[in-house]
C-alpha cells in the first residue's frame, strides 16, 4: 500500500473513531439516570448555590428549624416525617407531614398541608388529626404578628418557665380566623373568626340534618341563630 493511501486510511480511521468517542460521551451525559426504586433516609434539594430548598425525610433525619441557610433546634422538639418547603433565603416557608399508628388498639393518624408566612408559622392548613374515636379535617386561614417570628421561636427553648417565656409563646402563636371543615361530633361547619380567634358567625350542619347559622358576641354567647 502506498503511503500516502495509508496515511489517508489512519486518518480516516482515527477521525471516525474520535467521533464516535466524542458524541457517543455526549449522548451518554444527556441521558438522565433512571432507577426503578430507590431507598433513602433523605432528600436535599439544593439550588446551583447550594441553597437549600426542600427537604424530604423521615423521622430520624427530619430538619430541626431552617433560618437564612442555618438550622437551629426546633422550639418544640418536633420529629416528624414528610417534607419541609424553604424559601429563597434557606427560611423555612411550610412543609407537609403525615403520620399515625395502632397502639394496643388506640388509633391515631395525622396529616397537615401548611404555607407560611415569611419567618413565621402557617397562615394556610389544611389538616386531618385522629385520637381514637375523635377525629376531625378542616381548611384553616390564620392571621400571623406582621415581625418574624422565627427568631425569637429560637430562644423559647433556652428560656426558663416564666411569664417571659410564655409571652413570647403567646405572642409567636397565630390567631384562627376561618376554619371550614368536619368536627369531633361529625358536624360539617364554617367558622368565621374576630381578630382574638373567637368565633362571631357560625354555619353548621350537623350529621342529622337540621342547619343553622349562629351570630355570637365577643364573650361567645349566642344572639341570633
Amino acid at each position: 500500500m502506498a503511503p500516502q493511501r495509508f496515511l489517508v486510511l489512519y486518518s480516516s480511521v482515527v477521525t471516525l473513531a474520535f467521533a464516535t468517542t466524542v458524541f457517543g460521551g455526549i449522548a451518554f451525559l444527556a441521558r438522565k439516570p433512571h432507577f426503578r426504586e430507590i431507598a433513602v433516609e433523605r432528600i436535599n434539594i439544593v439550588e446551583p448555590d447550594g441553597t437549600l430548598r426542600m427537604v424530604i425525610s423521615d423521622k430520624a433525619r427530619f430538619p430541626g428549624m431552617p433560618l437564612r441557610g442555618k438550622e437551629y433546634p426546633h422550639p418544640t422538639g418536633r420529629s416528624e416525617t414528610g417534607m419541609i418547603f424553604l424559601n429563597d433565603e434557606g427560611t423555612e416557608n411550610g412543609g407537609l407531614i403525615f403520620g399515625g399508628k395502632n397502639e394496643n388498639g388506640k388509633l391515631s393518624s395525622y396529616g397537615s398541608l401548611t404555607f407560611d408566612q415569611y419567618e413565621s408559622d402557617q397562615v394556610l392548613q389544611i389538616v386531618h388529626e385522629q385520637d381514637g374515636a375523635t377525629h376531625d379535617a378542616k381548611i384553616v386561614l390564620s392571621d400571623r404578628p406582621d415581625s418574624p417570628t422565627t427568631e425569637p421561636l429560637t430562644r423559647i427553648k433556652s428560656m426558663s418557665d416564666g411569664p417571659e417565656k410564655e409571652a413570647l409563646i403567646r405572642n409567636s402563636k397565630g390567631t384562627p380566623r376561618l376554619t371550614v371543615g368536619k368536627e369531633d361530633d361529625r358536624s360539617v361547619a364554617l367558622r368565621l373568626k374576630d381578630g382574638q380567634g373567637r368565633d362571631r358567625i357560625v354555619l353548621r350542619v350537623p350529621a342529622e340534618g337540621a342547619p343553622s347559622i349562629e351570630t355570637l358576641d365577643e364573650d361567645g354567647k349566642i344572639v341570633n341563630r
